[in-house]
């Protein structure tokens, strides 16, 4: 019993400590760098190198911006514009609602880097619980404005013609939500350490 009392007083007086918060803030700041980058790039690859098009095939092509049917008389694709869509049966308000929900969130995740780069700098609260605030808000645009543009289009899309674009923004979701979930983590553990305050000051500093 003595010898591991013994024990246990070394590991208190080892600075095993200091150590394990350095390789923590380390795995924070790599966790946050890897999360960042890769939502967004998949965001911006979807939205706007692939213009967004859920479905795109060589007979239709199918997304925010793109209403394309197969022609069978002319054999090529026959884009119909903004205004025709109620011909259709589509909702143009629901269609709009679904683009701001989904295209406002590369926008709001551009706000969330920026964030979380002041938050580690600042070593401030406020900063970090913005930060997860935003991404709680990118966390519900995202898959609301999805599930609102597949419910406007489910007579022309099926499942198995979901192409790159939405395998992109589900995985951009996924990332968001584990994002917000270590930071979450980071802050409920750390509530104490993290002084408020710093990233929205009270005064001006003279």
């Amino acid at each position: 019993m003595k010898m591991l009392t013994g024990f246990q007083r070394a590991i208190a007086n080892s600075n095993i400590g200091p150590w394990w918060e350095r390789y923590c803030s380390y795995l924070l700041h790599l966790s946050n760098l890897f999360l960042v980058t890769g939502y967004i790039a998949l965001l911006f690859y979807a939205l706007i190198w692939e213009a967004g098009n859920i479905v795109s095939l060589p007979t239709k092509k199918i997304g925010f911006y793109n209403f394309c049917l197969w022609n069978e008389e002319a054999e090529k694709l026959d884009c119909l514009l903004f205004k025709d869509l109620d011909k259709m049966g589509i909702n143009k308000v629901a269609l709009v609602v679904s683009r701001i929900c989904v295209y406002s969130t590369p926008v709001l995740c551009l706000y969330v880097a920026t964030t979380i780069l002041q938050a580690q700098t600042l070593k401030d609260r406020d900063g970090w619980k913005l930060a997860c605030n935003l991404l709680a808000v990118c966390a519900l645009n995202l898959p609301a404005g999805l599930s609102l543009f597949l419910l406007q289009t489910q007579r022309w899309v099926q499942i198995s013609e979901l192409g790159e674009v939405f395998v992109a923004l589900a995985v951009a979701h996924a990332l968001l939500l584990l994002h917000m979930i270590i930071i979450g983590m980071y802050l409920a553990q750390l509530k104490d350490a993290l002084p408020p305050g710093q990233f929205f000051p009270v005064k001006s500093i003279p």
